[in-house]
């Protein structure tokens, strides 16, 4: 199944517009037409299925023809890690952790980090593309960047755990 996401499809809607980009790469990447079945979440654990009423590179309609709500899970998983030197690293965990059902993440800055920036706009895309290509319906939380002393600092309820090599 093919997964698409848009965060403002809400279960009242019968009709929903995809915006220019995703319009396009349906259409003219996917080649889609008209009465194709999409599968669309709205990463809150909405699954819809919808046919294509109007198929136009610019301006894709779909009709909604059935939802279904699945319910998140009982636990919630929050990890927090520092980003690595290798942007790439740091990349392949926000893809795995999204792809194994983590509910939120929060790079933490530590006092030895080496990356101390970090770029959430593609952070955010990497996430987003790894819950579609899981068929998640569920999209991953992204906290902005914190210090590892603010975060212990945090309430946070349930087990907390560290993971350290030694």
């Amino acid at each position: 199944m093919q997964l698409f996401y848009n965060p403002n499809l809400q279960a009242q809607d019968s009709l929903f517009v995809f915006d220019k980009e995703e319009s396009k790469h349906i259409i003219k990447v996917l080649r889609k037409k008209e009465n194709d079945i999409l599968f669309v979440t709205n990463g809150l654990g909405y699954l819809f299925k919808t046919k294509i009423k109007l198929a136009s590179d610019s301006k894709c309609t779909i009709e909604v023809a059935s939802f279904e709500f699945h319910e998140p899970t009982k636990f919630r998983i929050h990890l927090a890690v520092a980003p690595t030197k290798m942007n790439e690293r740091f990349e392949w965990f926000l893809e795995k952790a999204t792809e194994i059902g983590c509910h939120e993440i929060t790079p933490i800055i530590c006092d030895h980090s080496e990356r101390k920036i970090i770029n959430p706009e593609r952070f955010e895309k990497i996430i987003l593309s790894a819950m579609k290509q899981s068929n998640a319906l569920y999209l991953p939380k992204l906290n902005p960047a914190i210090s590892f002393k603010e975060f212990v600092k945090q309430k946070k309820g349930g087990l907390q755990l560290i993971a350290h090599c030694e």
